[in-house]
């Protein structure tokens, strides 16, 4: 039975003794006796004071705040120091998506392939000859993986994603035009903890790996070339593009429909905005450094040139 001060052990701060039984996170508005709510702002926690929850993750910051007339110390309330980043650890631990481990009946498992424990497999999914995958992983329905693939331990892969695809690399004969594929005979690697979104594809290495580093988090309908080499904990949202050979260093953020060339490196902690475009071969560097426009440009560099557009 999931409790109170489980849930505050989960969190890290101390707890009355209440012994409710909590099962599942919600809303506000949808709270019952044995619901986890959260709250990040002096409205919220209002709201959530009148609730029915359980239990309330409340922002410390909100701690010392006046809130008439709730001024008296609930007990269902937890002081954390982020209440959203809690809420979401809490739901982890207590599964609120049921995942029931196995390999689906309608699934094609090939070869000499390794399913870890507690992993699900879904409907019509595809693993080819070969395949790992650890641990506590989700393979939504009819996910590729195809043969070689290696993935960690609590990977989730959403619906229709591919992962370990031949990668888009041709050599061209500048006798008769003609393009021949080069060698895509490499193998993909996501460590553990990451998240793929739904229709999202990752190429193999051609001769040698494309690697997904651990706890980063993948959106839905985006493409990483042959090659790529992903940091840990980076963040890349939908519809970005990763040409070949490229390296995005651990921590960045990437914005919404980001282009990236063959050979360009995304530094440690870089922030590329909506629809950045970044140049073959191109160094991008600098922690908490935002860049934006195509070709992509220190955020004040590409305010001023929009003011001077607008001038004009």
């Amino acid at each position: 039975m999931t409790t109170m001060s489980k849930i505050a052990d989960w969190v890290g701060v101390s707890a009355p003794l209440l012994e409710v039984e909590i099962t599942s996170v919600s809303s506000i508005e949808d709270a019952g006796e044995r619901s986890v709510v959260f709250a990040v702002e002096g409205e919220a926690l209002g709201r959530a004071l009148r609730s029915r929850a359980g239990v309330i993750l409340a922002s410390r910051k909100l701690e010392s705040a006046e809130l008439p007339p709730y001024r008296t110390p609930d007990p269902r309330v937890l002081w954390v120091a982020d209440a959203r980043y809690a809420f979401a650890l809490v739901a982890r631990r207590l599964n609120v998506d049921g995942v029931r481990a196995g390999v689906h009946a309608s699934a094609v498992v090939g070869q000499k392939v390794a399913i870890g424990v507690g992993t699900a497999v879904g409907p019509g999914a595809v693993l080819g000859d070969g395949v790992v995958i650890g641990s506590g992983c989700e393979i939504g329905a009819r996910v590729t993986i195809c043969a070689g693939t290696m993935l960690g331990d609590r990977v989730v892969v959403q619906a229709g994603a591919v992962l370990g695809s031949t990668g888009f690399g041709y050599v061209r004969s500048a006798e008769t035009g003609e393009y021949l594929i080069f060698p895509q005979q490499g193998r993909l690697v996501v460590e553990d903890d990451v998240e793929i979104g739904a229709n999202t594809t990752i190429d193999r290495g051609a001769l040698g790996e494309t690697r997904i580093g651990r706890g980063t988090k993948i959106d839905n309908l985006v493409h990483i070339g042959h090659n790529c080499v992903i940091g840990k904990n980076v963040i890349i949202a939908a519809q970005t593009g990763i040409s070949g050979s490229s390296v995005v260093e651990d921590g960045a953020i990437l914005g919404g429909q980001v282009g990236i060339g063959e050979h360009a490196t995304v530094g440690a902690g870089v922030i590329l905005g909506g629809g950045a475009g970044v140049l073959s071969g191109k160094k991008m560097r600098g922690p908490g450094e935002v860049f934006w426009g195509r070709p992509a440009r220190p955020l004040k560099e590409y305010l001023r040139d929009l003011a001077r557009l607008k001038r004009r």
